[in-house]
């Protein structure tokens, strides 16, 4: 039954992701480009310079949207407002440290326990208006999107300050950075990744070893059965989609704290929904997320060496989204043959010999 489990859950993964190389290299072939050529020099471009250590530091922002997205799907929530508690949790966040002096260590606590607050908060409207008014959250959070990208804009114009022809919130006192892990010519590894692995072991535990992740996942598998169990479906519904706010509100913190100690126009974007679609890639799985984020943050930089090397680095893009796509429908085709083969085990033991669909339903 483990060896069933695991199939179930990687055979999926490989098969969206040989696919996708398949359509990706016909891409290539149609457009000029040798495929093998191409993907070789993806792969060994991770060994020059800091590309190893800037996939890491990637990554560790998108395994934090990624989990943020996977407490909301525990839940069949669709936090489409990733995006929008990230950033502004980073804004926030970052004003709050450039504007406080404390001591080393507690001036870092303060802007993640602001940025995590600040992502709660903007989520929590969304789930105020679906627990209270039955708004839809992927309705709302969109609108709180867009609000976001208006009121970050107001905040940095109006807390933050001109350098050069760059604006950004004022600089965070060396007293408010976190050291990163120095690696020599390999780069540095951000220190706040070491947040992202501890937020992984965290959810990993919630979900899996508590009273909360077992209600979690049955209202999310079962919401009038979890109700019937005393399940408060508006607790659950309130408190992940807060939990969910506060995980991406730290997701922009690793770049702040370790590299920028500022935030700026510039900041990243796009991170919340790569963290969808990455906790779709890995099935809500601390394991499966974790390789997602890698994956994902590793072809980001492949983008980067296909456009030095004359290759158009779109098809980046085209391998991500149809790695999403293709994780789908695999994963639904091998549910569908393990159910066949569940149904057939069912019959032999049951002594008619004809499989019996697990539903109440003849097969």
């Amino acid at each position: 039954m483990r060896m069933n489990n695991w199939r179930t859950r990687l055979l999926p993964a490989a098969l969206a992701i040989v696919f996708a190389t398949v359509l990706c290299s016909a891409v290539l072939v149609f457009s000029g480009a040798n495929p093998v050529d191409t993907l070789l020099e993806m792969v060994t471009q991770v060994g020059r310079g800091t590309t190893a250590v800037d996939v890491v530091n990637t990554a560790g922002s998108y395994y934090l949207v990624a989990i943020a997205a996977a407490i909301g799907f525990q839940m069949n929530l669709l936090n489409i407002g990733i995006e929008g508690q990230y950033r502004l949790g980073a804004c926030v966040a970052a004003i709050v440290g450039g504007a406080v002096s404390l001591p080393f260590g507690l001036h870092a606590l303060l802007v993640v326990v602001v940025g995590a607050v600040t992502g709660a908060l903007w989520c929590g409207i969304a789930a105020v208006l679906k627990v209270y008014r039955g708004v839809s959250e992927v309705i709302s959070t969109i609108m709180l999107n867009t609000l976001s990208i208006g009121l970050i804009a107001y905040l940095v114009q109006d807390f933050g300050e001109m350098r050069g022809n760059m604006q950004g919130t004022a600089i965070i006192p060396e007293s408010g950075w976190v050291p990163g892990i120095p690696l020599g010519g390999a780069g540095t590894v951000f220190g706040l990744v070491l947040l992202s692995v501890a937020v992984g072991v965290g959810y990993a535990v919630l979900v899996d070893r508590t009273r909360y992740g077992f209600q979690l996942r049955a209202s999310g598998l079962s919401p009038t059965a979890a109700r019937a169990g005393g399940v408060d479906s508006k607790r659950m519904i309130m408190s992940a989609m807060l939990i969910s706010g506060a995980i991406a509100g730290v997701a922009g913190l690793p770049e702040i704290l370790s590299r920028d100690h500022t935030f700026t126009v510039n900041f990243p974007i796009g991170y919340g929904f790569a963290g969808l679609a990455i906790a779709l890639l890995g099935r809500n799985h601390p394991i499966g997320i974790a390789f997602g984020a890698l994956l994902w943050a590793f072809l980001d930089k492949s983008s980067l060496t296909l456009d030095n090397i004359g290759v158009p680095k779109e098809i980046v893009t085209i391998l991500q989204g149809t790695i999403v796509l293709s994780v789908v429908v695999a994963y639904e085709l091998v549910r569908r043959r393990e159910l066949a083969a569940e149904q057939r085990r069912v019959g032999r033991a049951l002594g008619t010999g004809e499989p019996v669909a697990t539903g109440g339903e003849r097969a």
